[in-house]
């Protein structure tokens, strides 16, 4: 269902109208840029599905299993613990999937039920759904940007493969400079206006991503609140085009399958840390997601269910 002025008659789809406004865009402004291509995309395509599991496109850790949701389950409760353990507090989960991973935690960090609100960041009414049955009893809040989260109220943010969603751009060294590449849509086809060689660097960019960063690390140090930012991703900058797109659990070309493909790429984590820290959060050193669920115990749990 959509609204009056997103609908299109005939025989077009809305993935059809979709690719449509693309070339639109292209067709007045000569070229389309990466990270706006990217925003158009993923509205369509998580608003219109539930993308995880075997039917859909690609699978997340709490979908494997309960243990890595009842793990940081502990990590909340701790971290809750350590903030004083305050009388009324936001669990914010970003980006919450089948809502899957917040009802693991919240099932083992049941001390802290009477002072939890929990409000989750999702544009998609499909996965607002499936959320709203995983979290029944819980009267979970929904937000689709950081404006409706309480204000002057101790958070604990939870961010598993949220960011790695968020639109980038792409430059790619030619010569002593640096050009952005592009769509256009000349042929028949969107085509790059660059192909890189081998011998070009291709660095890559997001000022989504940093600016997120940037809000949510002020709301976070205005009120003494902890996050957790779970990601594929890199410690240092470096040279490389990470942009993937996966369709039914295989990679596709990112520039076909308009809308019906889910687009990422890599996370420069020390950017995230950077603008964080100017917003004066103390960011904690990068560790391996293995490396910190062993860390919180994962292995004894995992002893414990078999």
């Amino acid at each position: 269902m959509c609204a009056d002025d997103c609908c299109w008659g005939g025989d077009y789809s809305v993935a059809h109208a979709l690719e449509q406004q693309i070339r639109d865009e292209i067709k007045a402004s000569g070229v389309m840029r990466l990270d706006r291509y990217m925003e158009l995309c993923l509205g369509h395509y998580y608003g219109s599905r539930d993308p995880l599991g075997q039917g859909g496109d690609f699978t997340t850790a709490p979908e494997v299993s309960q243990m890595f949701g009842e793990i940081l389950g502990a990590w909340v409760l701790q971290s809750w613990m350590e903030m004083g353990a305050p009388e009324r507090f936001v669990l914010l989960e970003l980006g919450p999937g089948r809502g899957t991973l917040m009802a693991d935690m919240l099932r083992v960090a049941k001390p802290l039920h009477d002072a939890v609100q929990v409000h989750l960041l999702e544009m998609s009414p499909v996965l607002r759904k499936k959320q709203a049955e995983a979290l029944q009893g819980y009267d979970p809040q929904w937000h689709e940007d950081l404006k409706g989260v309480p204000d002057g109220v101790p958070m604990i943010v939870v961010a598993n493969e949220f960011f790695d969603a968020l639109p980038i751009r792409q430059e790619v060294q030619q010569g002593d400079g640096w050009i952005e590449r592009t769509i256009n849509a000349d042929n028949a086809d969107l085509e790059w206006n660059i192909v890189p060689s081998g011998a070009e660097k291709v660095r890559e960019i997001s000022p989504v991503r940093e600016g997120f960063m940037a809000r949510l690390a002020a709301r976070m140090e205005d009120t003494q609140s902890v996050g957790l930012v779970i990601d594929y991703g890199h410690a240092r900058k470096g040279f490389g085009d990470t942009l993937q797109a996966v369709k039914g659990h295989d990679y596709v070309d990112p520039l076909e399958h308009i809308g019906e493909a889910d687009l990422t790429a890599h996370v420069d984590f020390e950017a995230l840390a950077k603008v964080a820290a100017e917003q004066g959060v103390h960011v904690e050193p990068l560790i391996e997601q293995g490396a910190f669920l062993k860390a919180l115990g994962i292995e004894a749990r995992a002893s414990y269910l078999k």
